[in-house]
């Protein structure tokens, strides 16, 4: 059954646009699209329903279909929108080259994230030298906060009324991702990240690939972004995990402190 909330329905519209804006993000989050009997199923909306909206984003330039596959994929007027609010939110140009140092003193596979809503979406991959490579993240791939690493990071050092006002809203992490993620070893892993500085996911999300995180603030003090790093789960022991992880704190202060600055 499709639902909505009361705040939602007081709004004329407020539905509808509701429904084709997470429509929006999960068509976005996909780098070779997604059928429609799967983002009716993640969107929570009858297949008729998904289909009329996607139609309407379709006329309106939001959203494409392959001819082919019959998958839906980003528009052309996404792109259009997308380049006018990067002049205002995108830090990518501030962030590159600390995520290709980072990569590169590592040499594993490092990204930064940011925090959109109650997710974070990947801006930016670079490769490491070392030939073994983790394929669990690349750009335009969202997560909850609180499943990849990076999500785990900002998480963890939100106030805590907003982490806890979190967690009541997703109860379906565990049921989704698995046991870990129950409210449980959450609280606790989020615990253990604030107080080491950074995040460690130890094969949640894929067996045997591991990655770590840190959180990247604003001049607010804010946790916004996240520096991560991914890899085989031999190449995150405890002979190596601590100097990572000041690798990785270390680049994170710094861009938190590029971003600071560039933002007077």
């Amino acid at each position: 059954m499709e639902s909505s909330s009361p705040g939602r329905r007081t709004v004329p519209g407020a539905q509808a646009i509701a429904r084709a804006s997470s429509l929006l993000r999960l068509v976005s989050a996909t780098a070779d699209g997604a059928p429609l009997h799967r983002l009716a199923a993640d969107a929570g909306l009858s297949r008729s329903t998904a289909h009329r909206l996607l139609t309407a984003l379709r006329v309106e330039g939001l959203v494409d279909q392959d001819p082919v596959t019959s998958r839906w994929t980003p528009g052309p007027e996404l792109y259009l929108m997308g380049t006018v609010a990067a002049s205002r939110y995108d830090v990518t140009e501030l962030a590159r080259d600390i995520v290709r140092s980072l990569a590169v003193q590592t040499e594993e596979s490092a990204f930064l994230s940011a925090r959109r809503a109650d997710e974070t979406v990947c801006l930016i991959r670079e490769e490491g030298p070392f030939p073994i490579r983790s394929f669990v993240l690349s750009e335009g791939i969202r997560f909850p906060l609180g499943v990849a690493s990076a999500g785990i990071a900002i998480l963890s050092f939100l106030p805590a009324h907003d982490m806890d006002a979190y967690l009541e809203r997703h109860p379906e992490l565990e049921q989704r991702w698995g046991a870990p993620h129950g409210p449980v070893p959450l609280r606790r892993r989020l615990a253990e990240t604030k107080a080491r500085g950074y995040a460690i996911n130890p094969g949640l999300i894929v067996e045997g690939s591991w990655g770590i995180g840190a959180a990247v603030f604003n001049r607010e003090g804010r946790a916004e972004w996240a520096l991560s790093l991914t890899g085989a789960e031999f190449r995150f022991g405890p002979d190596r995990m601590p100097q990572l992880g000041r690798t990785l704190l270390a680049h994170a202060h710094q861009l938190s402190s590029r971003i600071a600055g560039a933002r007077r």
